[in-house]
């Protein structure tokens, strides 16, 4: 029998940390349960991560990584820069961000930044490039990119935290976001 190669393995366990933070609601789990998910020993977990941090630092790249693409795909299809800030939108809050697991583990991400100098600057990374990737769609149609970016980027957070205390339609969520750029953009 063939052993999966490396990639594989470390995806594996990002995806099983992702599942452990869902399901247990916060970053209270240990790497034993993490590998234990994944179908792999403890030690390989320390092995490929090193610490705890580490593998769910991973965690949340595999997270944005996932948006990253997600958006990619979105802005492919639009032609305007209105069609580029909706697509943005539908990325951010599509179906799959509001997986339940998705929206623990962005949760105790953000919990786990203020404490984390990793994960903070993985945050920060994330928040920049959505400001820069709306503000380049907001600037044809506004004189005012910068505050429309900031306005979408926290209504985007915020959609996120209201979904983890009580469900939210993806579509619901969109709708409102779109509405609101096109009342700011009149």
């Amino acid at each position: 029998m063939r052993t999966q190669p490396e990639p594989v393995r470390r995806a594996a366990l990002a995806e099983a940390a992702i599942a452990e933070i869902g399901a247990r609601g916060s970053l209270d789990v240990t790497v034993a349960r993490i590998a234990k998910r994944a179908g792999m020993s403890p030690a390989l977990a320390h092995h490929y991560f090193g610490s705890k941090d580490r593998m769910l630092v991973a965690a949340m790249r595999h997270i944005l990584r996932d948006l990253g693409f997600s958006v990619r795909v979105e802005l492919a299809e639009a032609k305007t820069p209105k069609d580029r800030l909706d697509a943005i939108v539908a990325a951010c809050l599509a179906p799959r961000t509001f997986e339940r697991d998705i929206v623990a583990a962005w949760l105790t991400f953000y919990v786990h930044a203020q404490h984390d100098a990793g994960t903070r600057r993985l945050l920060h990374v994330y928040q920049r490039r959505l400001r820069s990737n709306l503000v380049h769609a907001a600037r044809p149609l506004t004189h005012q990119p910068e505050r429309l970016a900031e306005t979408v980027g926290a209504l985007i957070d915020g959609l996120y935290v209201r979904h983890a205390l009580s469900d939210t339609d993806p579509a619901a969520a969109i709708a409102l976001v779109r509405d609101t750029i096109r009342k700011a953009l009149r």
